[in-house]
Formats: C-alpha cells, sequence, structure tokens
C-alpha cells in the first residue's frame, strides 16, 4: 500500500508540474495579448472547487491529472462574429501565434530549469571511453580508453547516451566514428558485431567517465540534456510510426505511474531523498520535453494543429472560416478520447502480463 501511495503521489506531482507548466504559457501569453481566459484548471473532470477572478474562473477538478486553459472562442462556435473583444479570434493573428506556441515553448522552459538542477546536482556522462571490449569491433578500429567520442556518421555526440542511442538503433550498417585522443582528432570505420545475449548490434565501447559541471558548463550540459532527450524523442516517434515498437513499448498515464514513476522510486530509494529527487526531476526533463514535441506535431485538436490554421491564415490573408476549423479540431479531439480509451486498456493489458 505504501509503494502504491508514493508512486500515485509521485505521478501527480511530476504530471502536474509538466501539465500546469504548458497551460500557464497558454495563460501568460494570453493575458499579455489581451485575450479573454475564460477558465484555468487543474486536474480533469467534475469541478469540485472554483473561484472567479477578473473574469477568470480558476477551478480544480476532480480527477487530479492534467489541466486547461480556454479561452474565449478559441473553437469558434461562440458565435458567427467569434465573441466579444477579448475573444481569441478577435486578437491578432501573431498574438494568437504567440499563445497557442507558448504551451510548449514553456514545456521547454521547464525542461532547460529542470536539467539545470539535475546536472549541477549530479555528475554528466562524457563521451569519453571507460574502456573497450576485447576482440571488439572498436579494439580493431584502435579505440582505447580514455578516447572521446566527437560524432558518428556526421552526428555530434555530447552525452555518452547520444553514443549509445545511436547503436542501439544501428541494424549492422558501417558506422564512421570520430573520436579524440590527446587532442587529436582521428576517423575510423566500423561494422558493429550482433549480440544474441543483449539482442543488438555492438560496438564493443565502455562509458563513459563521468565528470561534474562547474560554473557556466552546468548551462551547457544542460542544454546537451535538452539535446539529447528531444533527439530521442524524435527517434522514438520515427520507430512507433514505421512499426518498430510494438504496444508494449508504449505507455499511457497508468503506464507511466506503474512502469516508469514506481520503477524508479523503488530503485532509488534505496539511496536516499537526494536519489529520489534527482530521478524524478530526470522524469518531469522527459515529459515536458516529449509534451512540448507531441504538441507541436501538426496534427488537429493539438497545439501544432491550431498552428497549421494560424499559418495558413498568414499565408492567406485572412482565417479558415472559424466554425470549420472548429469541426476539424472536434474531430481531432474525438480521435484522442479513443485514443487515450485504447491506450488505458494497453497499459492494464501491460501490466497484468507483466
Amino acid at each position: 500500500m505504501e509503494k502504491l501511495i508514493s508512486t500515485v503521489v509521485l505521478f501527480i506531482i511530476i504530471f502536474g508540474v509538466v501539465v500546469l507548466s504548458h497551460e500557464f504559457g497558454h495563460f501568460l501569453l494570453a493575458k499579455m495579448n489581451g485575450i479573454h481566459v475564460v477558465e484555468f484548471s487543474v486536474g480533469m473532470g467534475p469541478v469540485i472547487w472554483s473561484v472567479t477572478r477578473k473574469e477568470t474562473r480558476y477551478a480544480v477538478r476532480l480527477l487530479p491529472i492534467g489541466g486547461a486553459c480556454m479561452f474565449e472562442g478559441e473553437d469558434g462556435l461562440e458565435s458567427e462574429n467569434g465573441g466579444g473583444e477579448g475573444s481569441f479570434l478577435k486578437a491578432g493573428v501573431w498574438a494568437r501565434i504567440a499563445t497557442v506556441a507558448a504551451g510548449p515553448i514553456f514545456n521547454f522552459i521547464l525542461a532547460f530549469i529542470v536539467a539545470v538542477i539535475l546536472v549541477a546536482a549530479s555528475a554528466t556522462d562524457t563521451t569519453r571511453l571507460s574502456g573497450v571490449g576485447e576482440g571488439s569491433p572498436a579494439e580493431a578500429a584502435g579505440l582505447a580508453e580514455g578516447d572521446r567520442i566527437v560524432s558518428i556518421d556526421g552526428h555530434k555526440t555530447y552525452l555518452f547516451r547520444d553514443v549509445y542511442l545511436m547503436t542501439i538503433l544501428n541494424k549492422g550498417q558501417t558506422m564512421k566514428v570520430v573520436y579524440e585522443r590527446d587532442g587529436e582528432k582521428r576517423t575510423v570505420e566500423m561494422v558493429p558485431e550482433y549480440s544474441e545475449e543483449q539482442g543488438r548490434y555492438l560496438l564493443g565501447i565502455y562509458g563513459g567517465i563521468y565528470e561534474q559541471a562547474r560554473g557556466l558548463a552546468v548551462f551547457r550540459d544542460a542544454w546537451y540534456e535538452i539535446r539529447y532527450n528531444v533527439s530521442a524523442t524524435y527517434k522514438s516517434l520515427g520507430l512507433l510510426l514505421t512499426g518498430q515498437f510494438s504496444r508494449k513499448d508504449v505507455a499511457g498515464p497508468v503506464g507511466i505511474a506503474v512502469n516508469v514513476v514506481g520503477k524508479t522510486y523503488e530503485e532509488s530509494k534505496e539511496y536516499g531523498v537526494l536519489a529520489v529527487a534527482l530521478s524524478m526531476i530526470n522524469i518531469i526533463l522527459l515529459l515536458s520535453v516529449n509534451l512540448g514535441i507531441l504538441n507541436l506535431l501538426p496534427i488537429p485538436a493539438l497545439d501544432g494543429g491550431r498552428l497549421v490554421f494560424l499559418l495558413i491564415e498568414l499565408i492567406r490573408g485572412k482565417p479558415v472560416p472559424p466554425e470549420k476549423e472548429g469541426i476539424v479540431h472536434f474531430i481531432g479531439l474525438v480521435f484522442f478520447m479513443v485514443l487515450m480509451v485504447v491506450v488505458l486498456f494497453n497499459d492494464i493489458s501491460n501490466i497484468f502480463a507483466g
């Protein structure tokens, strides 16, 4: 019971911070551009508490997952003229673009803030090798302990996770590796060897050597953290769209709570409160980047879908009829509601299957 309560509480905090930062971005830019915010809510479902201040309703809803920032006229269906002076539709196109884009942007701002905290409090996995495997492609190519991997196939590597991500996605193709030794850069080509034990292709490199960032280097390494998470998210989406991920690799809120938050908490709690806190911060970083990227996808009902219509308005010089845009977003919303049910069923199936 203690494990369940801890998992639920941590998940609510983590998910709440990530989602509310997103919604606060919309809220802040809407207020700055004179757009009337009808409601700013925490949670989903029936309202259990609310208060109205300056024509905005602030509410707490029953289910402590998610949140919302609703503007007057944003669905395009309120009235023929899109509502009053504070209507979303009456604002200038650049004001609307800024308001819509602010949600994902605030997710990346949150991600950078927590990345700075993470880097300042813990060591970073550099691309400097701690060793190479005996008889491995890396040893045959001349790599040795202390070498620093600079790039792979033209893609720069700053963290050892960058190296790991590129090698784990390799299917046995030749890899062009640039590494540095004693200040001199060298280039080699290696063909990874398949490992039956690990079920993937390996170069036979070990690392990276962990180093603690100091001073301004903290911000540099925080940027590397963001870069890695963005890259990993895009590559994961690519694998999902091409069918290289199975349904077991996909998780919704329940799956994240049990398989990510719960397991991470159990693995880190024996090392103390600081280890738990840093582990949870790392999950906030991952989820915030994921939410920011997913919301920028050009899909109806998402921020990216709304930005598509705003860009069309910029090109045409006039908006798409709001009632038509509203219908498109409504269809997208229905799709995501169905998808949520499917993902929930998938999460529950994976939990019992595991």
